[in-house]
């Protein structure tokens, strides 16, 4: 492989909203990003955070248009399907020679293809909305537009695996699809148990993690994992003396203590509440616990860690004050750090690119190592050695498994994956190690080799099987890859071209590089849980394991980047920064548009400063609802001809505003007794976004859409037979991924890898069964 690393990928941006993440994301990894346009809708602030770092041009016409995606590598566009100006009536692109990355709402295909929907609704349809909320009140969606930062970090996803298949396609990414697939337990949960997670106010359903309140504010920590999470957390309770009856033998069980989970919580609160959130969250780091302060978005600047490894961009340009502003950065450093961006800046119609000539797709990484499987998937010949265990790991390797990469997963009894051992994360009642719900979904595609890493044996055939990778994904502490002499310059040693993929919690530098971390404490450092809060009300937590497959779909991005250069490298992704790159403008905005009010209210906590009505609101049946928002005064008047609202037909929406809370009083009697779906249908057919909130068996069973996509395929397991698993969320139409195999039985998979690439004997694998290092 050579030295010399290619130029820029060009990137002709076309987003609305719904994938302005993606393009922000391809910024932040260096690619020469032009737009059409500048962006001028939005305020000042989510102008500076979407589009720092752009450049853009006015476009002519057509012609001038297909001029501009004749000299990208990648075209990245997005709004609703019918607006959509380089796929042609039969689906195909009008661009051919690039990648061309298509972001709708529902997808390109199926019969809810023309629906339209932001945030909300996408949401909704997607089953995120579902899972927030407290149990009896109004479902809500993640704050900072977490469904449409899901569908641009996927669209960033597709255009890189089209940059390294070096193939030009048309690559179709669902928003709902993209949610969908982020749910952790929330449709799986039906797939395997018939039951699906409710909403609970921030309580986890499998980890006995959720936040406390503190003397003056609230932390985010709790007591799963290893059994010394437990035991270090009840020492120091017991050290003053606030154990209460934790200390009795009974609670030294982990299943007994599962099952007095709201007792021995109670007595964490009160221990808790006599402490402040700076107190504990700093005892909890000198304790290696996973406890941290629950702290709004603009505290973010102040935070150490983030501090420490330059995580913040500073940008300049017109607009901005003469020192320029400060915002959340980039998931990873693939630009040096510290990076300042310029704001958006019209350029030139006949010199709009910052290089003289796109980088060209057939510039990618050679297959040495690994031969192709002739699948013809994007990833095919990819090899990648797999030491994660639980979620945000096992999501990326699952992400890069689903598109042609060989997969080997090392585990092994001594180091029990908990959603393979734990009783709590098997979903279904009666299953095993083999056959954990949770365990299949996410590590599917994928070999098992059982290799005991407490063995000398065992980390020596580990390393033996470095140079015949492409990729080493792990999520240990730091320093643990280094006391096996697998630090990443070891491992350039053994194979000069390979990518390390570190995914520690806050990084492997900095001085909060030791914390502990669960994806609860990165949420509430992260400023993600502070902002759950309803107005007067106290922040929620997540329910769900967003911030890990927030984190993964960020290190897959970046793993992908090295390999469209062709090179090696080392990531080390910090998930905490992961979590802070998708807080928006929340940082900027006391600075830049500090009089933008918020309209949420306790009982109307989903309105939004920028559309009216914008809300969830209840249908027939048990805890059913519905979303759905207004976004222009055209879709107003739809609306108002279903339905009589307060309000008018004209004055726009500040108009709509004055009238907000009858508008959405008299919207809530209107569908409180209509059927959910039959109502979503009606209004998406007068151009109106809606839909429903989906529960998990909703997605599962009644999306026709969904079905008609084959969102949810079958595998042949063979405990469970066949088995639904969530599917592929970008759709490649040159090199499509696919779910070829079921999870692997517990090292199901150990002969044929090591046999076949370490060349081991039936006398090696007899000796090594006898040293105990084959478990």
């Amino acid at each position: 492989m050579g030295a010399r690393q290619p130029m820029p990928l060009r990137v002709l941006d076309l987003t609305d909203e719904l994938a302005f993440q993606g393009a922000r994301l391809l910024v932040g990894l260096g690619a020469d990003v032009l737009r059409t346009d500048p962006g001028g809708d939005l305020d000042p602030a989510s102008r500076a955070h979407w589009h720092a770092g752009k450049r853009w041009t006015p476009v002519r016409d057509q012609a001038h248009l297909d001029e501009l995606a004749g000299a990208a590598d990648i075209v990245l566009e997005s709004g609703p399907a019918a607006g959509l100006r380089g796929v042609r009536a039969d689906g195909t692109s009008r661009w051919p020679h690039a990648v061309h990355v298509v972001v709708t709402p529902f997808g390109l295909t199926g019969p809810r293809r023309d629906w339209r929907g932001g945030d909300l609704v996408l949401a909704s349809a997607g089953g995120m909305t579902w899972l927030g909320g407290q149990p009896g009140g109004r479902p809500e969606p993640p704050p900072r537009q977490q469904a449409l930062q899901l569908a641009g970090a996927h669209a960033a996803l597709g255009a890189l695996l089209g940059a390294v298949s070096g193939k030009p396609q048309l690559v179709d990414v669902s928003a709902q699809e993209a949610v969908a697939a982020t749910l952790e337990t929330g449709a799986i949960g039906w797939i395997h148990a018939g039951r699906f997670p409710v909403r609970s106010g921030g309580v986890y359903e499998h980890v006995t993690h959720r936040i406390f309140r503190a003397a003056d504010g609230y932390v985010a920590g709790g007591y799963s994992g290893s059994e010394r999470m437990w035991t270090d957390l009840l020492a120091w309770m017991a050290e003053s003396d606030e154990a209460a009856d934790l200390t009795d033998e009974r609670y030294a069980d982990a299943a007994f203590r599962w099952r007095a989970r709201p007792h021995v919580d109670a007595m964490v609160e009160r221990f808790a509440a006599r402490r402040t959130a700076a107190e504990l969250a700093e005892q909890g780091r000198a304790r290696a616990l996973p406890w941290a302060e629950v702290v709004p978005p603009a505290r973010l600047p102040a935070n150490p860690q983030l501090r420490d490894r330059d995580f913040f961009v500073r940008i300049t340009g017109e607009g901005l004050p003469a020192e320029g502003v400060e915002d959340v950065g980039f998931p990873w450093a693939a630009r040096p750090r510290p990076l300042s961006l310029e704001t958006i800046r019209e350029v030139p119609s006949g010199a709009p690119w910052q290089h003289e000539r796109p980088r060209g797709l057939h510039e990618k990484r050679p297959r040495s190592l690994a031969a192709g499987d002739g699948r013809g998937m994007a990833l095919s010949g990819v090899r990648v050695l797999d030491l994660s265990w639980v979620l945000a790991g096992p999501y990326v390797t699952k992400l890069l498994g689903e598109h042609g990469a060989d997969i080997i997963k090392i585990e092994s009894k001594h180091r029990q994956d908990p959603t393979r051992f734990a009783p709590s994360m098997h979903l279904r009642p009666g299953s095993d190690p083999d056959d954990s719900g949770y365990f299949l979904n996410f590590n599917r595609n994928k070999r098992s080799v059982a290799l005991n890493l407490r063995t000398e044996d065992g980390q020596r055939l580990l390393r033996e099987l470095v140079p015949h990778c492409d990729v080493v994904v792990e999520n240990f502490s730091p320093g643990v890859l280094a006391r096996w002499g697998m630090d990443y310059e070891s491992l350039r040693a053994l194979n000069p071209d390979v990518i390390l993929v570190s995914m520690a919690g806050v990084g492997h530098t900095g001085p909060w590089r030791k914390a502990v971390t669960f994806a609860d404490t990165l949420a509430a450092m992260s400023g993600l849980s502070s902002e759950t809060a309803s107005p007067g009300g106290a922040p929620q937590g997540m329910t769900f394991g967003l911030g890990d497959m927030v984190a993964a779909n960020a290190a897959a991005l970046a793993a992908l980047d090295l390999l469209a250069q062709g090179r090696g490298g080392h990531i080390d992704l910090s998930q905490l920064e992961a979590m802070a790159a998708t807080m928006g403008p929340a940082v900027l905005e006391p600075v830049l548009t500090p009089d933008l009010e918020d309209p949420r209210t306790a009982e109307q906590p989903n309105r939004s400063p920028h559309s009216v009505p914008h809300g969830v609101y209840p249908a027939a049946g048990e805890d059913r609802w519905i979303a759905i928002t207004v976004d222009d005064d055209a879709q107003w008047r739809s609306l108002t001809k279903l339905v009589d609202l307060p309000g008018g037909d004209g004055g726009g929406v500040d108009t709509r505003r004055a009238h907000e809370d009858a508008i959405d009083a008299a919207l809530a009697a209107w569908t409180r007794g209509q059927d959910a779906a039959e109502l979503a249908a009606l209004l998406q057919a007068e151009g109106v976004p809606a839909a429903v909130v989906a529960t998990g068996r909703d997605l599962v069973e009644e999306d026709e859409q969904l079905a008609a996509r084959g969102f949810y395929p079958q595998l042949d397991h063979p405990r469970t037979g066949r088995v639904r698993h969530e599917g592929i969320v970008a759709r490649c139409s040159v090199t499509p991924g696919a779910l070829t195999a079921p999870a692997p039985l517990l090292g199901q998979h150990t002969r044929d890898v090591l046999g076949g690439l370490l060349g081991l004997s039936d006398e090696d694998f007899a000796a090594l069964r006898a040293a105990g290092v084959l478990e």
